[in-house]
């Protein structure tokens, strides 16, 4: 588990694929002390796993899968990310829970002044919209961010300057695809009360009052 908050930027030193698989050798640009192999780090938000390290670089496999999902596959030697060790237990929790399992892409549509900040909207799957709420949680490329506005397919977070010091995304522009989780939390409770939601609108009630999942309705079923 993660948490969102960055802790500074890798540079990407090689880039190794093969067969739709990769590694990537990494260096990073803070310092990290006391590698152990296997622990994950979080690269522009998704979660992978040290299988080596040395002379101040590691190294981490992303699978076919990771590829596919990810923006990992535009990655070339000299590209910095963001990254993130796992969370210790006793550790602070300045950001949100973060996974590092990314659900989709999301594309820059606009980045704008914000006073000292910058104001990005970002574009995304509308099958996600379902998981993003107002003045709620999301991670863009790592990055622990609150939703300002949000539409079914689109969001938008404001950037403060010790954001856009520390992570890369100072560096976004207009068609770039960021590494987006939702919030962890909200994907559970979707999950959770679909099959509640289905029975709701499939029942007589439903039919009689025009609606699905209501507050009645949770309360009968111990929510």
């Amino acid at each position: 588990m993660f948490t969102g908050l960055v802790q500074g930027q890798g540079r990407i030193e090689s880039v190794r694929p093969q067969a739709g698989q990769t590694r990537f050798f990494i260096r990073p640009q803070f310092a990290i002390d006391g590698y152990a192999l296997g622990e994950s780090i979080a690269v522009n938000g998704a979660c992978l796993s040290v299988e080596s390290f040395a002379g101040g670089s590691f190294s981490v496999y992303a699978s076919a899968e990771t590829m596919q999902r990810t923006n990992l596959d535009a990655l070339k030697p000299g590209d910095l990310v963001n990254l993130e060790r796992a969370l210790s237990l006793g550790d602070r929790l300045g950001g949100h829970l973060v996974s590092g399992h990314v659900d989709c892409l999301a594309e820059v549509a606009e980045v704008a002044p914000a006073g000292e900040s910058r104001r990005y909207v970002l574009s995304f799957p509308a099958e996600i919209g379902i998981y993003v709420v107002e003045k709620g949680s999301v991670a863009l490329d790592g990055i622990s961010l609150t939703v300002n506005e949000c539409g079914p397919d689109w969001l938008s977070v404001n950037v403060i300057p010790e954001t856009q010091r520390v992570t890369t995304i100072v560096r976004w522009q207009p068609g770039y695809r960021a590494n987006m989780e939702a919030d962890i939390i909200g994907k559970y409770v979707a999950r959770m009360v679909g099959p509640f939601a289905a029975r709701a609108a499939g029942s007589a009630g439903a039919k009689k009052t025009g609606g699905g999942l209501t507050e009645a309705f949770l309360r009968e079923h111990g929510f």
